[in-house]
């Protein structure tokens, strides 16, 4: 027989329930208070669920009625510099968090409606759900995308469990600022086995992050139960494998949930690290819209029936009309004062027409507003020093690439505290797996962030940093195809939000990657990012190739209030050439091409690695290429002032990457170049690229996959024989 020894959990898990004593110790004002959020949120979401009877809600309407409860139980113990993430289903999390909020402006008052901003919180908020130009994100983020900043409210969320890393991102952020302040982040029991909220749990675990998961429990995934979802139906017990302490908690007592959440917050405010609360609710409707669940068959009129008895209004008037703190008369007075609210804030925003409802048609954001805020203004630019190589003011040389790449983080560290670096074994190993951070944990010791294998967890979380504001997050992908395993954080979450939540949104985030085409490491470690990220116009995009050119394009990066790739090559690496001897300090714009030989047959478009090969097969074969080289990739940045004028000189054009036929860069770039230089042009634009499959390990197999020296001279005899000027 075995020895078997008994495990337990490092961390506690316990289930929380409220006394009579709890009821009587919060007393009359505070209960006053979160019953009349509750009516309000209760009567907001009527009028919500009715306007999207009448049509008037664009996509979908998540109603939270029945879930109040926890949301109001949790805001209520807050302060207004505490934050929150929440979920598609956010209606509540949001308007609590802004009620609580609104507190600060009528603390003196018992009354829950004091404040003199209730009635424009209440219209911008549902204007933002409608997709009004008054809305917080100016419309574009509608009922499921709802962030008011000021009021600690950072974001609510349409993908399952989405911003779940970005709250552990401000966490981060309020623990470096050592103040007390927390963040919640809300999501539902669909999300707990979403990757990225393990990824969180154990990030927030490791690093003492002061962040409360609070899972909202209502039971099902749309139509699936939590008993299809997962064998442990405790959502909690998941607060065990991360040593997480861990509380269950009647999500319909809102007493409880505040208990709750007095219990998590002295857990997290004393620096002890992430907690978890996991409340059972029960959402009255279906997953979106004013119809019941039992409609579409998932569920029981009798269950649906036994939910409602629990109701957590009703719980909290009972109590207080049992202390005699409360009537029958005055519950209904502060029920009519909450729907006389809601309606006004619809009377604000609809009319009669023709004996239905219309929005009034003054109140929609212009169409020209469509891509307005995709990207900064690069304001943050004004008074930067600007340098070229060929005219640098400061002493110039050789440089080897990797080492300009360790000195200028070094110095921009430095200079700006609020710069940190997280990666994969960027701590050790002599600056990581290829140098790019020698010295810097022995420099920095606190603001070299090594991270375990969880890219997604990562990347959301330095994305949640970005958005906070205080500090600016330097991320390292070691391979640019990890992108596809953070691609919620990357693209949909990073590279929107700005967008996303109105246009005004910095995400300073310069995150760094490097293309290792050559090396053996095969179809998963070798693409090239530069066509993945520019489908996505949050991000901009660089690729220096000299040493020079890097210093002063990692120092605009940092600069930059939106995210910036970072493009780096293993093969420039080990490279020496032309950089700075001593001035780190100087700027490249974003969005400046460089003419790196001038010439007349044919203009080259090229990038990284690919740049000094060009001008190299140029000299080899005698052609007078003029090679461009791109240094910005994204949309934005491209540099049509300087191709334009090359094209119309050269009036040929071949565009030349590295990279296989498929996510590629070119493609884009040659469908751009020829709708703008057609009349310029005296041939269709060429390419030159690698093959249609990925890189292999073979060696044989790789070097057929992608291109180089012996491509492009191949590629440039090509643009001479189609111009009647065959060269040898």
């Amino acid at each position: 027989m075995p020895a078997i020894t008994s495990l337990d959990y490092q961390a506690p898990w316990q289930e929380i329930r409220s006394t009579p004593e709890d009821w009587d110790a919060l007393g009359a004002v505070p209960l006053k208070r979160m019953l009349g959020h509750l009516h309000l949120i209760r009567a907001f979401e009527e009028a919500v669920l009715e306007l999207d009877g009448q049509g008037l809600v664009h996509g979908p309407a998540h109603s939270s009625i029945g879930q109040e409860g926890g949301a109001v139980g949790v805001m209520a113990e807050l302060r207004v510099t505490d934050l929150i993430t929440g979920s598609h289903r956010g209606h509540h999390q949001f308007l609590a968090k802004g009620l609580r909020y609104l507190d600060e402006d009528a603390s003196a008052s018992d009354d829950p409606f004091a404040s003199t901003r209730l009635e424009e919180f209440l219209r911008r908020t549902l204007a933002e759900i409608l997709g009004l130009a008054d809305g917080y994100c100016r419309g574009r983020g509608g009922s499921m995308h709802l962030r008011w900043a000021e009021a600690g409210a950072m974001g609510t969320n349409a993908i399952v469990g989405g911003g779940v890393p970005i709250a552990n991102g401000l966490a981060w952020a309020k623990r470096r600022q050592g103040k007390g302040d927390v963040a919640f982040t809300f999501f539902g029991d669909g999300a707990v086995n979403i990757g990225a909220v393990g990824e969180s749990m154990n990030l927030a675990a490791l690093w003492d992050l002061p962040i409360c998961f609070f899972i909202e429990n209502n039971g099902y995934a749309v139509s699936t139960t939590v008993r299809e979802e997962t064998r442990e139906t405790r959502m909690s017990s998941r607060g065990g494998a991360y040593a997480i302490p861990a509380l269950r908690v009647d999500g319909m007592d809102p007493v409880a949930v505040r208990m709750a959440t007095r219990m998590a917050l002295d857990v997290m405010r004393s620096g002890r690290g992430p907690t978890i609360i996991e409340a059972e609710v029960y959402r009255y409707f279906h997953h979106g819209g004013g119809l019941l669940g039992s409609a579409f068959g998932y569920r029981s009129k009798e269950e649906e029936a036994a939910w409602r008895e629990r109701d957590p209004i009703a719980r909290i008037a009972r109590e207080m009309i049992a202390r005699r703190w409360l009537t029958e008369d005055g519950n209904s007075a502060v029920r009519e004062r909450a729907v006389k609210l809601a309606r006004d804030a619809t009377d604000r925003l609809t009319e009669a027409s023709d004996g239905k409802r219309r929005i009034v048609a003054g109140l929609w954001p212009r169409p020209e507003f469509r891509d307005e805020g995709l990207r900064g203004d690069l304001a943050e630019f004004d008074g930067a020093r600007f340098e070229e190589l060929e005219t640098a003011t400061g002493a110039t040389g050789d440089v080897r690439f990797i080492d300009a790449v360790a000195q200028v983080m070094a110095r921009n560290m430095e200079k700006d505290e609020r710069i940190f670096v997280m990666g994969e074994d960027i701590h050790r190993l002599k600056g990581g797996t290829n140098g790019a951070t020698r010295g810097l944990a022995a420099q920095f010791p606190d603001r070299i962030v090594p991270t375990p294998i969880s890219e997604q967890g990562f990347a959301g979380l330095a994305g949640g940093v970005a958005l906070e504001g205080t500090f600016r997050p330097v991320v390292e992908f070691m391979y640019p195809d990890f992108s596809l395993v953070a691609a919620d954080q990357v693209f949909n979450q990073i590279a929107k939000a700005r967008h996303m939540f109105g246009g005004a949104t910095g995400v300073p985030l310069v995150l760094r990657t490097k293309v290792a085409l050559g090396t053996g490491y095969g179809s998963q470690h070798s693409m090239d990012p530069a066509g993945l990220y520019a489908m996505w116009p949050g991000w901009r995009i660089v690729a220096p190739s000299t040493p020079f050119d890097y210093v002063g394009l990692m120092n605009s990066a940092l600069r930059c209030e939106d995210p910036v790739l970072v493009i780096e090559h293993v093969a420039l690496y080990t490279s020496t050439g032309p950089g700075p001897l001593a001035d780190l300090d100087y700027c490249i714009p974003l969005g400046k091409a460089k003419v790196v030989k001038p010439g007349s047959a044919f203009t080259v478009l090229t990038y990284l690695a690919m740049t000094p090969l060009a001008v190299r097969a140029a000299a080899e074969m005698g052609v007078d290429a003029e090679v461009i080289d791109l240094r910005s990739l994204d949309r934005a940045g491209i540099d049509w002032e300087t191709i334009q004028a090359s094209v119309g000189r050269t009036h040929n054009v071949v565009v030349l990457e590295q990279g296989p036929l498929t996510a590629s860069y070119g493609a884009m770039l040659v469908d751009e170049v020829q709708r703008r230089c057609f009349d310029d042009l005296d041939q269709p634009v060429a390419r030159i690229h690698g093959g249609e499959s990925s890189p292999s390990v073979s060696r044989v197999l790789e070097r057929a996959a992608f291109v180089g020296l012996e491509e492009i001279k191949a590629g440039f005899a090509r643009m001479m024989a189609d111009q009647g000027r065959p060269v040898a």
